[in-house]
């Protein structure tokens, strides 16, 4: 069954109408990247679906039950998790503080402490250091890592490998994907290699609408979808 589900929805900013009708659902269980060009929508569909955005009409289910009007601290209540594009980690505060100030719970961190220095060493390593003396890698690693604190069914990630080196690419690749056996996964990916080998369903959107979806097997061997709305072949 799908864990999200986005039907026409319309989102503004201002007056600007930047969501003209986005539809995509989210099996529970898998990774989705959603795929456009710059400006197509992508971060403003994970914005809508937290509620940080509000929608002005269509609706989304999470887990069957209508999130549509719900605020964002009320919808991450339920178990969303959301990595935004600007990584918003707490530069002044130590990797632990800015660990700790994400469990919804207390304990959350002592209980998920093992799998997230699993997936992330180098955060061990540095945990006493701020947030500002972390490199770029570092600071997307902990990011990613503040939303596993607590239990998050879904996990929405924008953006992951933006301006990480190619090495720092590949822990990160491998880091979601074992993220991804205990949580469902929507992925904001502008490289399509990197989402090609991460996601197993994908949904291209293009001016605010959703134009196409499907499993990402076929896609990779779709060069012409991939060039009219990627940009790349």
């Amino acid at each position: 069954m799908s864990l999200l589900e986005m039907r026409d929805v319309h989102t503004f900013i201002g007056q600007f109408h930047i969501l003209e009708g986005i539809t995509l659902e989210v099996p529970e269980g898998a990774i989705v990247a959603l795929l456009g060009r710059n400006g197509a929508g992508k971060t403003t569909t994970l914005k809508t679906a937290m509620g940080l955005t509000p929608l002005r009409s269509g609706t989304i289910t999470f887990d069957g039950v209508d999130i549509s009007e719900r605020r964002s601290f009320d919808i991450a209540s339920m178990g969303l998790g959301y990595v935004p594009e600007n990584r918003a980690i707490f530069a002044d505060l130590s990797v632990e503080e800015n660990l700790r100030i994400a469990e919804r719970q207390k304990g959350d961190f002592a209980r998920k402490e093992e799998f997230i220095f699993d997936l992330f060493p180098d955060l061990k390593r540095l945990i006493r250091l701020p947030g500002t003396n972390l490199s770029g890698g570092q600071q997307q690693m902990l990011a990613v890592a503040r939303a596993l604190v607590a239990d998050n069914r879904l996990l929405l990630i924008d953006e992951p490998s933006e301006g990480l080196a190619p090495v720092i690419i590949e822990h990160m690749m491998e880091a979601i994907r074992q993220l991804s056996d205990r949580s469902t996964v929507l992925l904001v990916e502008q490289n399509f290699i990197v989402a090609s080998r991460l996601a197993h369903h994908y949904v291209i959107v293009e001016e605010g609408r959703t134009v196409q979806a499907g499993a990402m097997a076929d896609l990779v061997n779709d060069e012409e979808t991939i060039k009219k709305y990627l940009g790349a072949a």
